[in-house]
């Protein structure tokens, strides 16, 4: 289409009045916010602001805090070394690094060596929990997060393991693999009906 196309139309920007160009109208309405807010404080003992850490704060059901590697029934880190969560991971904050397993472990090829999350580089997407196959790492509702160093906030193995043995009865693994008799009645509904 060229410039000079009748068929192209020319919209001409709305005229502005004299409020609106003062942005009077928005003003106003962030007043109206401000003021209910002074009211509810004032006159209806709403409380905004929380006295931290007298009262602590309870987190969203969703909330993405602390990393944690969980264990399983022997107690062993549940990771197999697969690499999906690294790979996942926007901010290259996971760093793996694989052995192979011992021999008394026949459920496994490999297990980590070393894991390493640096948290101060985490944007805490859940894109680590999502990619990882066997349910071995999750997020969790731990949200106060404090450390003197850099080095403090690199969560190695022993770390991430404390953090499970510290959230495990507070917050159960979320994903956990289903009883038989549901795996079972899974596969009735799956199979093709003859």
């Amino acid at each position: 289409m060229r410039v000079d196309d009748p068929q192209l139309k020319k919209i001409e920007p709305p005229k502005m009045t004299l409020a609106d160009r003062f942005f009077l109208p928005q003003v106003a309405a962030g007043l109206v916010v401000t003021g209910k807010h002074i009211f509810g404080v004032a006159f209806q003992d709403t409380a905004i602001t929380v006295e931290y850490p007298e009262v602590q704060h309870v987190p969203s059901p969703v909330y993405r805090g602390v990393h944690r590697l969980n264990k399983d029934e022997e107690g062993r880190p549940k990771c197999v070394a697969c690499m999906l969560c690294a790979t996942a991971c926007p901010a290259h904050c996971i760093d793996i690094v694989g052995a192979t397993a011992p021999a008394s472990w026949p459920d496994r090829e490999k297990y980590p060596e070393s894991f390493v999350i640096d948290e101060l580089r985490c944007i805490y997407c859940g894109m680590c929990e999502e990619a990882c196959p066997v349910e071995a790492i999750e997020l969790t509702g731990l949200y106060d997060l404090t450390g003197l160093s850099r080095e403090e906030m690199i969560f190695d193995k022993t770390k991430l393991l404390s953090v499970f043995d510290v959230t495990r009865d507070a917050e159960p693994m979320r994903f956990t693999t289903p009883p038989p008799e549901a795996s079972s009645a899974t596969q009735a509904l799956e199979s093709p009906v003859s």
